[in-house]
C-alpha cells in the first residue's frame, strides 16, 4: 500500500500486484459466466476516468449513479474515485421525486443510469441547473472511446488527478434510507472507506484471496458498497447478481464461498429448509431429526471453543453427507460464511444454520459509521449478538443505553445540514447511533432496538418490538410482522402471510382463495393464533401479543413500507394500516 488512504490508491495497488485470480464474474446474456481479469478491469476504469475528464468532470463534482448491482456500476465508481469526483448513489427502486432530491441535494453535474427503463426516474431532475450529463450503461463504450482519445493527448491526466486526492477528500455521498424523513446525504471520506476495508485484512482469515463473493446487495447502500470495495483490498473475486430474486439459481452456478446478505433473505431460506424438513416422513424424517441433534451438539461445542470428540465428529461427517450437504448445495456447496447486516437477525436463525454446518456472522453498523462497527468473526462468534468491535473502532454504551461508536470510519457529517450533524456527532468524536444495546464482559454487543422504536406501554413498561417480530417471523407461515403498542394498554401485531407456505397449507386443508381471501378466513386466524401463542409462551406478560390482524397483503417497497434493504418503515406501515391498528384496540 502507498501511504495514502484513498480508494484510488487502493485500486492501483491491487492492479499493480498482478493477481492471477479474476477480479469479477459477470453473467452473459446466454447464461454463461465470464471472468473479468484485473488488467481488463483496470483498462476500463482508466478509460472511463479519462472519458469523464473529457466531459469536464473534476475533483469535488458529484455524479449520480442509478443502477442495479452490476460490473458497470463498480468500474464507474473506481473511475470517479481516480479523478476525485464524488458518487451520489440512487436506489433503482427510488421514485422520481427521491431521485431528484438526491441529484439536487448533492448538486450532481451528471447521472449514470442503467438503461432506458431507468431514464423516467431522473426525468424530474432534468431541469436542475447543475445537471449537465445523463448517461446510460449503453453510452459507456462511447465514453471509453472518448477516454482513449483523451489519454493520447493527456496520458498522465488521470494519474495527476489521483495524486491530488487526499485522505480527507470526499469519496461518496450515501443517502440514508429515510425511515424517519427525507434522506440525508452522509459525507463519506476516502479515509473512512479505506479504513473500513483495511479492517478486513486485520482480521485473520475473514476474507481470502481465493474467495468468490456473491454480491446482490444494492451499491447505493453502505453494506453493498463496502463489499464491492473489498475486491481490490483483499484480491477476492466478486460475482454480481443484479436481481436478488434469482439468487436460488445463481448460487449453484457461481458457487460462492462468501455472501453478504440481509436477514430477510436468510429468513426465506430458513422457511424453505424447515418446510422441506417438515414434509419428510418415515426413515427420512428420523434421519433429519438425528442429523439436527448431532449438529446442535457440534454447534454448542464450537461456540464454546471446545474440541469436538472423534466419535461425534464422525457422526457429523455422516450427517453432513446425508443431510447438511443437501442444504449447502442450494447455496452452491462451497459457502464458508454468510455475513448478515442491515437489520437484526433472529438468534434462532443463526443457530439453525450453524446446526447445518453453515456459519452466519452477524455484524452491526450504520451509514454514519461507514458500514460496520462490530462483527462476529470466524473464530469468535456468539449468536444473538453482533460481535465485538472491529479493529481500530471503539464501541461503548451510554448511561441511557444508547450505543456510541468512535474511530476512523465515522463519517464527516450530513451534507449541508450542520444541525442534524450536531445531533449525532459529539465534539469528542463519538457517534450517537440511535440504537439501544448492551456489551457483555467479553466485548460482544447486543442490539436491543432503535431508540425511537422502543415501545412504552400505557403501564409504563419498555419493550423492544424487533425481538417479538423476529420470534413471530420464525414461523414459516409468517412473512412479516409489525408489533405496535406505544402508549397503548397492551401489545398487538400486524402479521402478513408467507405466500408459498400459506398456499401449501391452504391446499392441504382444502381451502381456496388468494392471499387476501385467505387472510380473512377463520382457519388462517387459528393458524396464526397458534404461532402467537408459541411466541407468547416465552415472553413476560407485558410483552405478550394480546391481539393481532392478518393483513391481506405483504409490506412492500412499492408502497414505501420497506427500505431497499427490506427493513420495515414503521411509521409508514402504521399510517397505511391505521384502521386495522385502531380496530385492535376498539
Amino acid at each position: 500500500m502507498t501511504g495514502k488512504r484513498t480508494i484510488a490508491s487502493l485500486w492501483d495497488t491491487a492492479v499493480a500486484e498482478g493477481r492471477a485470480t479474476p477480479a469479477y464474474l459477470v453473467e452473459e446474456p446466454d447464461g454463461t459466466w465470464r471472468e473479468v481479469s484485473w488488467p481488463e478491469a483496470a483498462q476500463a476504469v482508466d478509460e472511463i476516468a479519462h472519458g469523464l475528464l473529457a466531459l469536464g468532470v473534476r475533483k469535488g463534482d458529484a455524479f449520480g449513479v442509478l443502477a442495479h448491482t452490476r460490473l458497470e456500476w463498480s468500474l464507474f465508481d473506481f473511475a470517479l474515485a481516480h479523478i476525485g469526483a464524488v458518487a451520489a448513489p440512487i436506489y433503482p427502486s427510488s421514485s422520481p421525486s427521491e431521485s431528484r432530491h438526491i441529484l439536487e441535494d448533492s448538486a450532481a453535474i451528471g447521472v449514470l443510469v442503467e438503461g432506458d427503463e431507468e431514464l423516467p426516474l431522473v426525468e424530474e431532475a432534468r431541469d436542475l441547473p447543475a445537471l449537465e450529463h445523463v448517461l446510460r450503461f449503453a453510452d459507456l463504450d462511447e465514453l471509453r472511446a472518448r477516454g482513449r482519445e483523451h489519454a493520447t493527448k493527456h496520458p498522465d491526466a488521470v494519474e495527476q488527478a489521483a495524486a491530488q486526492i487526499t485522505d480527507d477528500d470526499l469519496f461518496s455521498f450515501i443517502y440514508t434510507s429515510g425511515t424517519t424523513g427525507p434522506p440525508k446525504g452522509c459525507m463519506i471520506l476516502n479515509s473512512n472507506y479505506f479504513e473500513m476495508v483495511r479492517s478486513a485484512l486485520l482480521v485473520q482469515d475473514f476474507f481470502l484471496q481465493t474467495d468468490v463473493l456473491l454480491l446482490y446487495l444494492p451499491l447505493a447502500h453502505n453494506f453493498g458498497r463496502y463489499m464491492h470495495l473489498l475486491g481490490p483490498q483483499v484480491g477476492l473475486t466478486i460475482a454480481f447478481c443484479p436481481d436478488p430474486r434469482r439468487l436460488g439459481e445463481v448460487m449453484p452456478e457461481v458457487r460462492p464461498t462468501i455472501m453478504p446478505t440481509v436477514p430477510r433473505v436468510l429468513e426465506k431460506v430458513h422457511t424453505g429448509v424447515t418446510s422441506s424438513f417438515a414434509e419428510a416422513t418415515g426413515v427420512k424424517r428420523r434421519l433429519i431429526d438425528w442429523a439436527l441433534r448431532v449438529g446442535r451438539r457440534v454447534s454448542e461445542l464450537r461456540q464454546a471453543g471446545r474440541p469436538v470428540p472423534a466419535a461425534l465428529a464422525a457422526q457429523h461427517r455422516i450427517a453432513d453427507k446425508l443431510v447438511y450437504s443437501k442444504v449447502k448445495a442450494r447455496l452452491g456447496g462451497r459457502m464458508r460464511a454468510m455475513i448478515s447486516g442491515g437489520a437484526p437477525l433472529a438468534k434462532e436463525i443463526g443457530e439453525f444454520f450453524h446446526t447445518l454446518d453453515l456459519l452466519i456472522l452477524e455484524g452491526y453498523g450504520q451509514t454514519e459509521g461507514t458500514t460496520a462497527s462490530t462483527c462476529n468473526l470466524p473464530d469468535r462468534y456468539r449468536f444473538g449478538t453482533v460481535g465485538p468491535a472491529l479493529p481500530n473502532i471503539e464501541v461503548r454504551v451510554a448511561d441511557d443505553g444508547e450505543i456510541l461508536v468512535r474511530g476512523p470510519t465515522v463519517f464527516a457529517g450530513y451534507f449541508r445540514n450542520e444541525e442534524a450533524t450536531r445531533e449525532v456527532l459529539r465534539e469528542d468524536g463519538w457517534l450517537r447511533t440511535g440504537d439501544v444495546g448492551e456489551l457483555d464482559d467479553d466485548g460482544f454487543l447486543s442490539v436491543t432496538d432503535r431508540k425511537r422504536d422502543i415501545i412504552v406501554t400505557a403501564g409504563g413498561k419498555n419493550l423492544s418490538p424487533q425481538n417479538i417480530e423476529n420470534d413471530l417471523k420464525s414461523s414459516r407461515y409468517v412473512s412479516q410482522a409489525l408489533v405496535v403498542g406505544d402508549r397503548r394498554p397492551f401489545i398487538s401485531a400486524l402479521v402478513t402471510l408467507d405466500p408459498e407456505e400459506a398456499e401449501k397449507w391452504a391446499r392441504a386443508k382444502g381451502l381456496d382463495g388468494d392471499m387476501a381471501e385467505l387472510a380473512g378466513r377463520e382457519e388462517v386466524r387459528e393458524l396464526i393464533q397458534g404461532v402467537v401463542d408459541d411466541v407468547n409462551a416465552g415472553l413476560a406478560r407485558f410483552q405478550q401479543v394480546r391481539a393481532f390482524v392478518v393483513l391481506p397483503r405483504d409490506f412492500t417497497a412499492e408502497d414505501n413500507e420497506v427500505t431497499p434493504t427490506l427493513k420495515l418503515r414503521r411509521r409508514i406501515c402504521e399510517e397505511h394500516f391505521a384502521e386495522e391498528i385502531e380496530s385492535l384496540y376498539a
